[in-house]
């Protein structure tokens, strides 16, 4: 009766809405066919660049947005942020609207201003698997490519497993980096889609990187530094077993010893887990002042606190951390799991001022004097000979178990 009487069926509301976004939002069809035939612009826009087909899409409305696709309505109409239909419905997980967009032709590879594509948008939503399905064939890897990020970075940030494999299966690259632009958004610089799964504590989704090829040793902070934080054994060894760097460092907080040694000083059981598959022990016994008087400690900067030139940070020795007020009280034991994978070394200064602080410790300064027993060399030697890949097989080898126990370090039998 209104649109018989003429009333404005183009009139908008504050936001920019007229009656068709409204009927549209509904899923009304006999008012959209009232309004349509009336004269309502199909095209019109909301103060945010939304049309009507935008809005059926969003809302996950079929039949409607079918009435506004026949009128002649703009499949790829983007709204003011870059968004279009698809990428609105992949967001709100509409199968039935992704998959009939896609049958008439729309564009899968239209960013929104943030540079993402809908299957990027797919790849947030749990079980979106069926959408990522549809999106993979039609999506263009090189648009991907120049977005800076991938789906894979996604759907493992977001533990979505079922979705990560089935990027993985489509031949998504497990090893793309982000962008320098990307990365510096995460205050620890991250860059690979491992690095994502390890700072979940994904085991499952870790696993499925690995074993697809991702390499572990590209991040500025090793995904092992993160497994050694987290205290997860089975992901410190899926990644050692797939050549992740035993003696990583970190370049924006250097030391004279590995960082992997580093952060596990405070378990004595990951600091000897890590040893048995080859750190850099002798490296912790390597100080610049030896013998002679130490400066004072100072305070270390905090992570946040880095100066952008590297070149300036002062690296840390391993007789400076390990007297740190949170460690000092462990440095006997830490030193100890230390002296059985060196040879003849000699401890500085101040290494001795905290063995000689307790009683307790006399026997660790012993055990460093040297020399060192024969069979303790000759067990270095051997292991030094397997390397680290010899020493993850070392339960293989051809040898007396008695001797494959010693070089495990397990003298429970010895």
């Amino acid at each position: 009766m209104l649109v018989e009487y003429r009333a404005d069926v183009n009139h908008r509301c504050n936001q920019g809405w007229t009656a068709l976004h409204e009927a549209v939002a509904r899923n009304a069809l006999d008012i959209i066919d009232v309004l349509v035939k009336g004269g309502a612009k199909i095209e019109a826009k909301n103060c945010y660049g939304i049309t009507p087909l935008f809005v059926a899409a969003q809302s996950g409305q079929l039949e409607a947005l079918r009435y506004i696709v026949k009128c002649g309505a703009d499949i790829n109409t983007q709204a003011n942020d870059g968004a279009t239909a698809l990428f609105e419905s992949c967001k709100n997980g509409h199968d039935d609207i992704v998959e009939f967009l896609l049958s008439q032709g729309a564009d899968a590879n239209k960013q929104n201003k943030d540079g993402f594509l809908p299957i990027h948008i797919a790849a947030k939503k749990r079980d979106n698997d069926d959408i990522v399905s549809m999106l993979i064939p039609v999506t263009s890897r090189v648009r991907v490519k120049r977005s800076g990020i991938s789906p894979l970075h996604i759907a493992a940030e977001r533990n979505n497993d079922d979705i990560l494999e089935e990027l993985i299966n489509a031949g998504y690259d497990v090893n793309f980096t982000l962008s320098h632009d990307r990365a510096r958004l995460y205050e620890d610089r991250r860059s690979t889609v491992i690095y994502f799964s390890v700072m979940n504590n994904n085991i499952y989704a870790t696993k499925l990187l690995l074993e697809a090829g991702a390499n572990a040793n590209v991040d500025i902070i090793n995904p092992l530094l993160i497994s050694i934080r987290h205290g997860c054994v089975t992901t410190m060894k899926m990644l050692i077993d797939h050549g992740a760097n035993i003696n990583a460092y970190i370049s924006s907080h250097p030391t004279s010893f590995p960082a992997t040694i580093m952060f596990s000083m405070k378990y004595l059981s990951l600091l000897k887990y890590i040893m048995d598959f080859g750190g850099d022990a002798d490296s912790c016994f390597t100080c610049e002042y030896g013998n002679g008087p130490h400066p004072p400690i100072e305070v270390h900067r905090r992570q946040n606190d880095t100066p952008q030139d590297n070149k300036q940070l002062k690296i840390v020795q391993f007789c400076e951390m390990v007297s740190t007020p949170e460690l000092s009280r462990w440095a006997g034991p830490i030193i100890d799991v230390l002296l059985d994978y060196v040879g003849n070394v000699r401890l500085c200064s101040r290494l001795l001022e905290h063995l000689d602080s307790y009683s307790e410790w006399e026997c660790i300064k012993r055990k460093a004097d040297p020399p060192r027993p024969l069979t303790h060399l000759c067990r270095l030697k051997v292991r030094k000979m397997l390397d680290r890949n010899g020493l993850k097989l070392l339960d293989t080898l051809p040898l007396p178990g008695r001797l494959i126990r010693y070089l495990s370090y397990d003298t429970s039998e010895c």
